[in-house]
């Protein structure tokens, strides 16, 4: 199968402009026209789908220094995440919640760039949704 990504339009995020998770989503808001993402996975779910000023009809995520970014979103800032939603969370999230951020002070499971490459990866080509079509390349 042929590689089309050299006729989609190329977005790009930089994992040396930020060194935190808040940093990533002023980093990705960047790429948004009108819209400024405050970093719920949800609604970064939600962005991906399209409407928010990405290109339509697929398009390549271009994410350079990405080995920088899974160092910055590992298990540490993990953690401080997942105990800022432990905070604001509906009580009945918290048992979850905290299981998750057990696992992440003892550097297990996914860390948040794996939760963020998974949810970028959800909305990769697939004929039965080709508005959301991106590719996603770590370099």
């Amino acid at each position: 199968m042929a590689d089309h990504s050299d006729e989609l339009p190329v977005q790009t995020i930089d994992g040396a402009r930020f060194s935190d998770f808040d940093g990533f989503a002023r980093e990705f808001s960047r790429l948004l026209d009108g819209y400024t993402w405050r970093g719920n996975l949800d609604a970064f779910n939600d962005i991906l789908a399209g409407g928010f000023g990405t290109p339509s009809n697929g398009w390549v995520l271009r994410w350079l220094n990405s080995q920088l970014s899974r160092s910055a979103l590992g298990y540490e800032a993990t953690a401080r995440r997942l105990q800022r939603l432990l905070r604001t969370c509906h009580p009945s999230n918290r048992p979850a919640i905290q299981v998750r951020l057990l696992r992440a002070e003892r550097e297990e499971g996914a860390t948040l760039f794996d939760e963020i490459v998974e949810i970028i990866r959800d909305h990769g080509p697939d004929p039965d949704r080709p508005q959301d079509g991106i590719r996603l390349e770590l370099l």
